[in-house]
């Protein structure tokens, strides 16, 4: 199974005996998977033989089916309500009593509401059977179809996953090789802001003073963020690799894209590498955004 997106439509429709069906599936974004069918009463077998095939096709996503039924006019039949008619007639019956008059005949009962009905024929079970095997292959079509929909579009949102992930890594390379986490630029900012601690407490204890400059060289070490960093795009290009629904660990490694970006962003010693992290967060959104619509 290739990557897909959680969005499509799909139709078909066909016909047995006197009995014609259509399909129809539109599929949208969800966070699990969500099957809403709508079937004819009389259909119900085709409806948990639907979900179940369904569920074999997808994963992810909200998708309304919709079966509809016409049936020529072959396959109805009327069927006189006797006891409708009864009722009518022994009312007419008291009414005669009290009024007189003259008691209604068969074609006047039958042409009150109620009386005739019409209904389905019925059909012997093996021809159920049949029928509803060829509604189900339909909608099996329509799975196929619908499949190959969010496929296409899955792989033109892969393509841009991809892009994003590389846009991260090459932000990440420009803040990696940034001068300002050079040995000597972090000696020189530390010393800096040693001597400014310094000059603002004359009465500034010794080992206060270490704890400072720690807690300073602690925060001017990007490393560890920019490490996790390679792992995670290292995870998130072998997933775009691959194929199945990847839409939530992606989601999941772009949490952890965004929590490395930001520690960047907080610890960064300079205006050069505070900027490229803010352009890896906005890329990190955009593709945070992109992902709603992945498998």
């Amino acid at each position: 199974m290739t990557l897909q997106s959680m969005t499509g439509f799909a139709r078909s429709q066909g016909q047995f005996e006197d009995t014609s069906w259509v399909w129809e599936l539109r599929s949208v974004n969800g966070k699990g998977l969500d099957l809403r069918i709508r079937v004819p009463g009389g259909f119900e077998a085709v409806e948990t033989a639907a979900r179940n095939m369904l569920s074999k096709y997808f994963k992810r996503g909200n998708i309304q089916i919709s079966l509809s039924i016409s049936q020529s006019a072959s396959v109805t039949i009327p069927y006189i309500n006797h006891e409708a008619v009864s009722s009518l007639f022994d009312a007419a019956k008291e009414l005669q009593q009290k009024l007189g008059g003259v008691l209604p005949g068969a074609a006047e009962l039958m042409a009150m509401r109620g009386v005739v009905e019409l209904g389905e024929k019925q059909i012997d079970e093996d021809t159920k059977n049949k029928r509803n095997a060829n509604i189900l292959n339909g909608l099996e079509q329509a799975a196929k179809s619908l499949m190959e929909m969010r496929q296409s579009e899955g792989g033109a949102i892969a393509e841009v996953l991809r892009e994003q992930v590389n846009k991260i890594s090459q932000l990440h390379s420009a803040i990696n090789a940034s001068k300002s986490r050079s040995p000597e630029a972090i000696k020189a900012q530390l010393q800096a802001q040693v001597e400014k601690l310094i000059d603002s407490n004359s009465g500034f204890d010794e080992q206060r003073l270490y704890q400072e400059v720690a807690i300073l060289a602690a925060k001017a070490d990007l490393q560890e963020e920019l490490d996790r960093l390679v792992v995670h795009v290292k995870a998130a290009q072998e997933l775009l690799a691959g194929d199945g629904p990847v839409g939530r660990r992606l989601d999941f490694l772009a949490q952890e894209f965004n929590r490395e970006c930001n520690t960047i962003c907080s610890k960064s010693n300079s205006a050069e590498v505070t900027s490229t992290g803010l352009d890896m967060k906005l890329i990190i959104d955009q593709f945070r955004e992109q992902l709603q619509n992945m498998e």
